[in-house]
């Protein structure tokens, strides 16, 4: 049954088009309106595409749930995630002619089913892992480089309010030497969309020569993958070597965000005093709101 929804999820469209001789008369009117114009029908309203289709929107949620959709806003999203494939450069399902409000709309509802798809995908237990990790680090170096340079800076951002030495860095020759300098109790969390990245795969295996943790954000089936004490897998339906990442450096951002909120959590109450004391520190740097 896994298996079969995997299917499903990924290839929606040829889902629809491959059952239309199957459905009533009035879910096939839903299938019909949804092929004419698959874009345009993630941005419908529930009600829009009951109009588009001329059937009642309870026919439109017996569609949905026939094809394992919660409800219309899942259905929605993963009918956006079926046709993200992407424009060169620019960003997935793209097309030269958008108008503004047609390609942004695009590149949100693209944004939202990656999301979605990673975090079906992450491991609680690899997240347990790792933030086990993070909270028992001497201290924490975030390595990024190219687009992962600034996931890696959002990190120190968040991760310096803990009390534990950290850092960032998006040089590889600057990676290379703190990984040699490296000691048992030292984390390193190694940031890689596509975790093939020669240098980065060496820099990995350095810092577990020398005894440090490796935490790996890259893809799970990838050779940095292996090296890595833990690995947080994740994947996004775009091709780097042909477009601009986006979704991507989202999804790794939200990593980042579940890791430094499982650190807060883990410290306790206790430590929730020193974080308030941090953020008061910039009210005299604000104007007063209205």
């Amino acid at each position: 049954m896994a298996a079969n929804q995997a299917h499903r999820d990924d290839n929606l469209l040829e889902d629809i088009q491959a059952r239309l001789d199957s459905l009533n008369k009035s879910e096939r009117k839903v299938a019909e309106a949804i092929l004419r114009d698959p874009s345009a029908a993630t941005r419908y309203s529930i009600a829009a595409l009951a109009r588009a289709a001329e059937v009642s929107e309870p026919t439109v949620n017996r569609f949905c749930r026939g094809f394992s959709a919660t409800g219309f806003p899942d259905f929605k999203i993963r009918l956006a995630q079926s046709i993200a494939t992407g424009t060169p450069y620019v960003g997935q399902n793209v097309e030269p002619d958008d108008t503004v409000a047609e390609f942004s709309d695009k590149i949100m509802l693209s944004t939202i089913a990656s999301l979605d798809k990673a975090r079906q995908a992450l491991d609680p237990k690899a997240l347990a892992m790792a933030i086990d990790y993070l909270i028992q680090a001497k201290q924490i170096n975030f390595f990024g480089m190219g687009g992962s340079a600034a996931v890696a800076l959002d990190a120190q951002h968040k991760f310096f309010r803990f009390n534990i030495p950290v850092m960032s860095y998006d040089d590889a020759l600057m990676q290379r030497m703190v990984a040699a300098g490296a000691n048992v109790g030292d984390v390193i969390v190694l940031i890689s969309y596509t975790g093939r990245t020669r240098e980065t795969v060496d820099i990995a295996k350095l810092a577990r020569a020398n005894g440090a943790t490796v935490i790996g954000i890259t893809n799970p089936q990838s050779p940095l993958a292996e090296i890595c004490t833990t690995v947080l897998g994740v994947t996004a339906p775009e091709d780097t070597e042909v477009y601009m990442p986006m979704s991507s450096r989202i999804i790794h951002l939200t990593v980042i965000d579940i890791l430094a909120t499982g650190v807060t959590l883990k410290r306790g109450a206790d430590f929730l005093g020193h974080l308030k004391k941090i953020k008061e520190s910039l009210k005299p740097t604000r104007f007063p709101s209205e």
